[in-house]
């Protein structure tokens, strides 16, 4: 079965998603962490990609990332998983295998969805029951965008530059977004998205997008919706 399509236009952002082969862990102390983090800024700035945020759980690792050209981001995953397999095989006398397979990534329509991708990503300690607050948690942007954590990796998107006119602004601005949580079918929505690698965004983004690549960018319904009671019903006639 050929390996789905990559959608990557350069300039818009995408969440990536990279895991431990069999949900194994990647990461056993702290300089695993940091380790990773120095690779991650270094193979970002060779390939041109701007990292808005980022989150490094035990198994898995969460980024959301505008490339500027189109092999850029996937030169990156590449870049630091070959690094990092290496370091991480003889810190702890392995050989191997590390990551599951090949990177998981949609494409983000930033107007809608950029923020809403961002707390999905820095809340995930949150809802891992790591830490009851993200800015606890050390190995996550949020505290750079929320905060006065400095960061040579992180580069802001032009649309929290505008959450304010200062820096204290717009850390104030950051951390209002955080005081509802995301509702489970959004949780849903951009997980579906990630795993499936289709495009996060509203209907005329996807459209938009459809039309530029000649190609779908999104889950095709198939046979109705399954939830509606004329579906239902339809099916009924069809079994009788």
């Amino acid at each position: 079965m050929p390996r789905p399509p990559r959608f990557v236009i350069p300039g818009l952002p995408q969440h990536v998603i990279v895991r431990g082969n069999n949900r194994d862990p990647i990461f056993l102390a702290e300089e695993d962490f940091s380790a990773y983090l120095e690779w991650l800024r270094s193979a970002a700035v060779k390939h041109g990609c701007a990292i808005h945020a980022y989150v490094l759980m035990t198994n898995h690792v969460h980024i959301l990332v505008t490339p500027s050209t189109e092999h850029g981001l996937g030169k990156m995953v590449q870049m630091v998983g070959r690094y990092y397999v290496q370091y991480f095989n003889h810190q702890y006398r392995r050989t191997g295998t590390l990551w599951e397979g090949r990177y998981k990534a949609s494409l983000v329509d930033s107007e809608q969805y950029l923020f809403t991708c961002q707390r999905y990503i820095e809340m995930n300690p949150v809802r891992a029951n790591m830490v009851e607050h993200p800015a606890e948690y050390p190995w996550s942007s949020y505290l750079v965008n929320a905060g006065d954590k400095r960061s040579d990796m992180v580069t802001q998107h032009e649309l929290y530059l505008q959450l304010g006119a200062t820096a204290a602004e717009r850390q104030l601005a950051y951390r209002a977004l955080f005081n509802s949580d995301l509702l489970g079918e959004t949780l849903e929505e951009i997980r579906d998205a990630a795993n499936k690698g289709w495009a996060l965004g509203s209907p005329s983004f996807l459209q938009r997008i459809e039309a530029m690549l000649a190609r779908p960018v999104r889950r095709q319904a198939r046979g109705g919706d399954r939830k509606s009671a004329d579906y239902r019903k339809a099916q009924r006639i069809n079994r009788n």
